[in-house]
Formats: C-alpha cells, structure tokens, sequence
C-alpha cells in the first residue's frame, strides 16, 4: 500500500509540474556512496563502506531561480558492522530503488543550485556475511547537496542523505550516506 502511495504522489507531482514547466530536462547519473549505520540499538560499532549508485532523472523548471527533480536511481548502501559479543565482523550490503524529489534552487542560473528534498526508497536485495534479521523494506530519508554545470550537458553533484527510518526491525538504526555523481543533463 506505501509503495502504491509512493508512486501515485510522485507521478502527480510530476502531472502538476509539468503543467507549469519553464523548461525541461532530463538526464543520467551515477557516481559512488559512502555509507553507514547509525543508532543506539542494538550495541554495534560500525564502519562506513563504498559502494555506487545509479539512474535516471527528470527536471522541469518552475522559474529561472527554482527547478523540481525528480530521479530513480538504483543505490546500494549499508555498513561493515561489529555487534557486541559477535565473533568476527560483517558487511551488510542494501540494495535500494530510490526516489529523491528535490527543489533545486539556483544560486547561479543554470549553474548551480542547491537541492533539498524527501526520498523514499524501496528495499531490492541484500547482501551480509551472516544471517541477522531481515532489513525494513522500506526507508525515508531527507536530502541536501550541491549541483555544478560543469561545461556543455556534464555536471557534478556532492548530497548527503539523512535517513529518518530505522534499517533493521527492533533497532534504532538509520542509514547516513554521502553521494558523490557525475552526470549528462540533456
């Protein structure tokens, strides 16, 4: 039911600002994450891990100054954690079907802007060296960063994201990521 939600608010937020677009633009990133747990429950110590993303966005100016950006992307995240009274540590790989919508408010038009806005994200796998309970399949999260037209359609992008749902049931644990992209803006 989220899922369906999710998706019928993403696509009438697209409807509605298409409606009044100054411009529109599409495009694809894609670039690495540095990501981590973080929390209090259950006693864990964890180290942030590297791994990517990728995907596909869609951007439809409202002004010269503010622009909304929807994306889908394919992300992976997690963390190689140590838990209290575990023999060895374990890397605990999520890979997500993210949906960030950003307001994107130009600084300098058409060059750089900073983003800010919600995401949700749906749980497509995951990968550990032991077997813990599940992960959540579902996760929300805030989003903020920076975007740079570099020259021509090519552009570089700094975010960090902010998770605000726990990843693993029965534990305060919460993604935190740093995402690195480069991308082609048509």
């Amino acid at each position: 039911m989220k899922k369906h939600l999710c998706v019928t608010i993403l696509f009438a937020v697209i409807g509605i600002a298409a409606t009044f677009a100054q411009g529109l633009n599409f495009g694809l990133k894609g670039g690495v994450n540095n990501s981590n747990y973080a929390g209090t429950s259950p006693s864990f110590d964890a180290e942030s891990i590297t791994s990517y993303h990728a995907g596909v966005f869609l951007e439809l100016g409202l002004s010269e100054r503010l622009s909304l950006q929807p994306e889908l992307l394919y992300s992976t995240l997690g963390a190689e954690v140590s838990l209290d009274g575990a023999v060895e540590d374990f890397k605990n790989k999520l890979g997500y079907i993210s949906i960030p919508i950003l307001a994107r408010i130009y600084l300098i038009p058409n060059r750089l802007s900073l983003d800010l806005g919600p995401q949700v994200s749906f749980l497509m796998n995951e990968k550990e060296n032991v077997n813990l309970r599940n992960s959540n399949s579902f996760d929300f999260a805030i989003s903020g960063g920076v975007t740079l037209q570099v020259i021509g359609p090519l552009f570089i992008q700094g975010r960090y994201n902010l998770g605000l749902t726990d990843v693993k049931p029965d534990a305060s644990v919460t993604n935190r990521v740093i995402q690195l992209s480069a991308g082609l803006r048509f």
